[in-house]
C-alpha cells in the first residue's frame, strides 16, 4: 500500500479528542467537527488531506493512518501539533 486517502480533526488536548469521538458515536459526522472543532486549515474541508504516502505526514500520524481500515476512525494520536483524530476513507 502505497498510498491512504484520510480526514483528521486537530485539537489542543486529549480530552478535546475524547469529547469528539463521543460525538462521534452519537452520530455527529466526522466533516461537522472537523468544520467546527479542527485548529487546522483542512478543517473547512471536513478535515479531508486527500490521498498522502509515506513520508509526507509526521512518524506518529502516518504510522496511525496507514494502521487503519477504510472506513474507521483512530484513537487520539498525539503529534508536535496537538491530538488527532484520523478517518481513513480510503
Amino acid at each position: 500500500m502505497d498510498q491512504v486517502s484520510a480526514k483528521h480533526i486537530l485539537v489542543e488536548h486529549e480530552h478535546e479528542a475524547q469529547d469528539l469521538i463521543s460525538k462521534l458515536k452519537d452520530g455527529t459526522s466526522f466533516e461537522e467537527l472537523a468544520q467546527k472543532f479542527s485548529k487546522c486549515p483542512s478543517g473547512k474541508n471536513g478535515g479531508d488531506l486527500g490521498p498522502f504516502g509515506k513520508g509526507r505526514m509526521v512518524p506518529s500520524f502516518e504510522e496511525a493512518a496507514f494502521a487503519l481500515e477504510v472506513g474507521n476512525t483512530s484513537d487520539p494520536v498525539k503529534t508536535q501539533f496537538g491530538y488527532h483524530l484520523i478517518h481513513r476513507y480510503e
